[in-house]
């Protein structure tokens, strides 16, 4: 554990001694934007609705349920995962800055908002895809961010070929996209710090990065203990966009 008197001068000495940070994080990150997160109380999984009581939250985000009940699937997605309109917060703009100074090497998320690029963040490895990116399964042509969304049939199909078009999200029980995997794991194996933020780690494969880091510094910052905090240098178990808007560069 990292020695300190005060562990936000601390987390500004690390800042200020790094040029190869990167950060890890997750659905809280996003939450003070109004996107709620996947397992809090008041997360997304936990946001009952009278037709989707009768299906885990697991199987309405997962390949199965597109391919075999796709129109269960796009309803639940229209009505969750909609981010037309939500801006970044604190978090993300201090991200964005962090990489323009160059301390941040790069941000790896499982977030699929697409708030860190609004933000002006470019290094960003999307292990989990993005709503902001949709694609036809049969013949691959790429639709616009609400082409779901303003579809007028219960399942969208791509106007050219009749495929259905789908979001290019990671589903249960599809692998990670191999570049942004790839490149994360360059990035947690090359970082000198590396910050978990608002991520309860416990989705993987995506939390086995946290385990890969072997470099001098581990924070985290989550409002719930990780499984990482025993190891870390520093824990703030506080909003994530308090304790970002702290860091001095």
């Amino acid at each position: 554990m990292f020695e300190y008197d005060d562990k936000y001068e601390a987390l500004n000495r690390i800042i200020r001694e790094c040029n190869n940070i990167v950060f890890f994080g997750g659905a809280g990150v996003s939450t003070a934007s109004g996107i709620p997160d996947f397992r809090s109380k008041d997360g997304l999984y936990n946001q009952h609705d009278v037709r989707f009581d009768d299906y885990s939250p697991e199987y309405l985000l997962s390949i199965d349920c597109l391919m075999d009940h796709p129109d269960i699937f796009y309803e639940f997605y229209r009505q969750k995962l909609n981010v037309e309109g939500i801006k970044p917060n604190g978090a993300h703009y201090k991200l964005a800055e962090m990489e323009k100074a160059g301390k941040l090497m790069g941000i790896i998320t499982q977030n699929i908002d697409g708030l860190h690029q609004k933000a002006g963040s470019k290094a960003v490895a999307e292990v989990h895809g993005s709503t902001l990116r949709n694609f036809c399964n049969k013949c691959g042509r790429k639709y616009p961010a609400d082409f779901i969304f303003k579809s007028e049939t219960a399942i969208p199909h791509c106007p050219v070929c009749g495929g259905m078009v789908r979001p290019e999200v990671t589903l249960y029980g599809e692998a990670l996209p191999r570049d942004a995997w790839m490149q994360s794991v360059d990035w947690v194996k090359r970082a000198d710090c590396l910050i978990i933020g608002g991520t309860s780690l416990v989705v993987n494969p995506a939390a086995s990065l946290a385990y890969m880091f072997s470099g001098k510094y581990l924070i985290v910052m989550n409002r719930d203990a990780t499984s990482r905090d025993s190891a870390a240098s520093l824990v703030f178990h506080e909003n994530i966009a308090d304790v970002m808007a702290r860091i001095e560069l």
